[in-house]
């Protein structure tokens, strides 16, 4: 196993973003499978009117594929955003602990890099975001479906923040012989309602 233990100071710019917006259902699109040029253009025109995040530009010639459904945008902070019209992360590749090429042997090794890594992660969320609605982790027998059904799968760690519009969500992947988990690490995401 491989691991990457960076400075958090992305992720500090980022969560910093993403406490700024306070009301997610000015982003928020019809979450389906819809995609191509107009769903990707309305998506930019209603963050662009909720934030002062810049759309990345096209360039010359370049068109909106018609798989898209999602768009990247640029923060005042310099961080790349990833904007669905149901979810958004940060693009921090730089910035914080991380576990790779894992063979089996190595889970034991990749929960003790998480179990000592989330801390840091959690103090640095609830500096922007406050307290948690919700904390746990898969220590507790119902930890798959404590905060709602589903939310706790494959995850190590969780920490729900709520929000007009969305759930900011704080978790660390949780790492598996089977199937072999190949990268682990701690990540946020806004869950747009």
């Amino acid at each position: 196993m491989k691991t990457q233990d960076r400075p958090l100071d992305e992720d500090d710019l980022a969560m910093a973003d993403l406490a700024e917006i306070t009301d997610w259902t000015r982003i928020a699109g019809p979450d389906d499978d819809a995609a191509g040029p107009e769903v990707v253009r309305a998506l930019v025109y209603r963050v662009m009117n909720a934030t002062d995040w810049k759309p990345w530009p096209l360039e010359p010639g370049e068109v909106i594929d018609e798989a898209m459904a999602s768009w990247g945008f640029t923060t005042r902070r310099g961080i790349t955003m990833i904007v669905f019209a149901g979810l958004t992360f940060s693009d921090c590749p730089d910035s914080g602990w991380s576990a790779y090429d894992i063979g089996p042997d190595d889970i034991a090794a990749a929960e003790k890099g998480l179990d000592a890594a989330w801390p840091d992660h959690l103090a640095l969320a609830r500096k922007h975001w406050g307290e948690p609605d919700y904390l746990g982790d898969d220590s507790a027998p119902m930890f798959a479906d404590e905060w709602e059904p589903g939310a706790g799968s494959g995850r190590r760690h969780l920490a729900v923040w709520l929000r007009t519009g969305a759930q900011y969500h704080l978790y660390s992947n949780k790492p598996t012989r089977q199937p072999l988990s190949t990268a682990v690490g701690v990540n946020y995401s806004v869950y747009i309602d």
